[in-house]
């Protein structure tokens, strides 16, 4: 593969046994041709792109593809874990061209082959490459092209290397994805996959978790004489948001805005919880769907929801809505967590919070008075359980030291600590969603239903931090469990959600960050690069999920495992609210402090290598920076990212406005 440092794009063949490179590295050029506008999706990108090609001259495939959208040396890297080629179907037997016997066919500097199938059929494939994008045209010939019954494009990807998904123009119920669809390569960038004359399409995506492979499979339209199908592949590249006045860290922000966004690829046993149907946005393409992590990725879509021409990431949350709203919420109202994972408090307010997002994006009052039943629903379930009437809402785990024991799971998505009972984390969360809820009845003018989620919320602002606050510490505990006990850990997680939310008056705030910041100093924590720590001081066993799993400690006092995973780890994504929480405050220059080391660290460390699900994942990291997660691949990681946009007032006071209004 070459990339050129030059202003002159440039391409060359090498050649070698048996085998060549087509590749081309794309110089910088004008301003994005369509969507240079602010808050505009645009294709092209102004700086160099690196898109490299590498074709098998002796046999019909491409063992390598790679690209690198913001200017960097990512392209270096293959991500295919076998060579793409096209599928025919001949007969009723399907073949794949590297099996098919080829001619090479040069046209100028394009490359070329064609594949007989029969004695009246064949097909010509044919890859070019220009500054702005590369191109895959197929054409049949022979007198009787029509024998060729189906012809599909294979993408073999690698998610060991980074998780590619798609992000199309649609999804259908059986679970195909609709051109055009962005080809999401995290960290590497995006490419705009499309067929201009052939709309509507289709592809599908199919993984293996255990086996850490997806496929991407093209469904090419019925081969007819002559050229039947062109697919371009497009640099994306968004400028910001309407309202950021930081470009550079924009710039900063680019190469993971994306990351967030996983569609799920299909796989697993669809009769099983463990598992996951196509086009759902999930922990990784091959990983989960988590109805508690919905509001992460659809906070970041609110302010992008057109990612380019034709596809729209809001559309995507609102399909993750409906599924979760369909398929995994019981009679009773309540959301599952993941698999068949029950009891997260904070499941159903993701739906509702994720619901706000898209209606707030989209304006699509229709939808929301389809569904305002179902999202009344989950509120009715939070609020029986309010069991004591006090306006915080108990879950069902007690939360009492040594309750949390395999294979249960605690109430909200820090399932391995042993939150439970009247619990900060997923109080706020749920605070939010009331506040969310009540502002979608307004819309609607459904007066009655929008005073009585005020009430709700009020009611739990006024018992948050009276039931929270410790008076040793003069900061929020993460829990207090049913035998009356605080369990306090010195969160930064909770106590930043609380602040940035208004749970916490401003003047408050400021002292409990300030105290915070102190016992982060007594502890040596240095490493916001990194982002912040679940807890600053040890879990203690009791306080852990036993007898075993990612980072339970074996030590009463927690020491043994600390720093790692929920003992103490940090995973970057929820370091968000502590940032927002000093802009809450007024504290901009130490916010700003802690998003510039991370965003340094995502331009060049990152905060991901690729999808592991064993011991060694980037997902979550010890306080020096070692691994110690399990996935790899953690999408609500790169949540982080929209402190960029938080950052400015009238952005986060329109993120912020549903609880500003219900705020006593």
């Amino acid at each position: 593969m070459s990339q050129s440092s030059s202003n002159v794009p440039r391409r060359r063949f090498l050649q070698g046994a048996g085998a060549g490179i087509l590749s081309t590295a794309l110089a910088p050029r004008a301003p994005a041709l369509a969507g240079s506008e602010q808050g505009t999706p645009a294709l092209r990108s102004p700086m160099q792109t690196a898109i490299a090609v590498q074709a098998d001259l002796s046999r019909g495939c491409i063992p390598f593809l790679s690209w690198d959208i913001e200017g960097g040396n990512m392209a270096r890297r293959n991500l295919l874990r076998s060579p793409l080629v096209l599928r025919f179907c001949t007969g009723g037997t399907t073949r794949m061209s590297a099996d098919v016997p080829a001619q090479k066919l040069l046209h100028g500097s394009d490359e070329s082959w064609r594949f007989v199938l029969s004695p009246h059929a064949e097909i010509i494939w044919t890859v070019v490459t220009s500054p702005d994008e590369f191109t895959m045209s197929i054409s049949a010939g022979g007198s009787n092209p029509e024998e060729i019954e189906a012809v599909e494009m294979l993408f073999p990807f690698d998610p060991s290397v980074t998780p590619v998904t798609i992000l199309p123009h649609a999804w259908s119920d059986d679970g195909h994805a609709t051109l055009p669809a962005v080809l999401s390569a995290p960290d590497f960038g995006q490419l705009l996959l499309d067929d201009a004359s052939h709309p509507g399409m289709t592809a599908r995506l199919k993984g293996s978790r255990t086996q850490r492979s997806v496929d991407l499979i093209v469904e090419l339209p019925p081969a007819i004489s002559g050229k039947f199908c062109e697919l371009t592949f497009t640099p994306v590249v968004l400028p910001p948001p309407a309202g950021v006045t930081a470009p550079q860290l924009w710039r900063k922000a680019r190469r993971g805005w994306f990351n967030v966004w996983q569609s799920s690829s299909r796989w697993g046993d669809q009769d099983r919880p463990f598992s996951a149907p196509a086009g759902i946005l999930a922990n990784n393409v091959i990983s989960d769907p988590v109805s508690f992590a919905l509001p992460f990725y659809a906070d970041q879509a609110l302010w992008t929801p057109l990612i380019a021409p034709g596809v729209s990431v809001i559309d995507q949350v609102r399909r993750s809505i409906e599924w979760w709203l369909e398929h995994r919420t019981d009679a009773a109202g309540e959301a599952i967590g993941y698999w068949n994972y029950r009891h997260f408090l904070d499941a159903n307010p993701g739906l509702i919070i994720a619901s706000w997002d898209y209606v707030e994006a989209t304006g699509d009052h229709a939808w929301l008075a389809k569904n305002i039943g179902r999202l009344e629903q989950l509120s009715d379930f939070l609020e029986r359980r309010d069991v004591d009437g006090d306006g915080m809402v108990e879950a069902t785990q007690s939360g009492n030291f040594g309750t949390l024991i395999q294979p249960a799971r605690s109430c909200c998505w820090w399932d391995a600590l042993n939150c439970g009972h009247k619990a900060g984390y997923a109080n706020a969360m749920i605070w939010r969603a009331w506040c969310c809820l009540a502002e979608l009845e307004g819309l609607l003018g459904r007066v009655q239903q929008q005073t009585h989620c005020v009430m709700l919320a009020r009611r739990l602002q006024a018992a948050y931090s009276s039931t929270l606050t410790n008076p040793q510490t003069g900061w929020l505990a993460w829990w207090k469990s049913a035998d009356g006990q605080l369990h306090d850990y010195a969160t930064p997680i909770v106590n930043g959600l609380a602040i940035a939310y208004g749970l916490v008056e401003p003047q408050e705030g400021q002292r409990i960050l300030a105290r915070l910041q102190a016992k982060m100093r007594a502890v040596n924590f240095t490493r916001i690069d990194l982002g912040l720590p679940c807890t600053l001081i040890p879990v203690l066993a009791g306080d852990y999920l036993q007898p075993s799993g990612v980072g339970s400690p074996h030590r009463p006092d927690g020491t043994d495992t600390f720093q790692q995973y929920m003992n103490g780890g940090i995973s970057a994504g929820h370091s968000l609210p502590f940032i927002l929480a000093h802009y809450a405050v007024g504290e901009q220059q130490e916010g700003d402090e802690i998003l510039q080391a991370m965003l340094d660290r995502q331009n060049t460390v990152g905060f991901q290598n690729g999808v592991r699900n064993s011991a060694g994942g980037v997902g979550w990291t010890t306080w020096n920076g070692t691994p110690c997660g399990y996935e790899g691949y953690l999408a609500d990681v790169f949540m982080f990212l929209q402190a960029v946009v938080l950052r400015e007032p009238s952005l986060r006071a329109r993120f912020l406005r549903p609880m500003k209004h219900v705020s006593r």
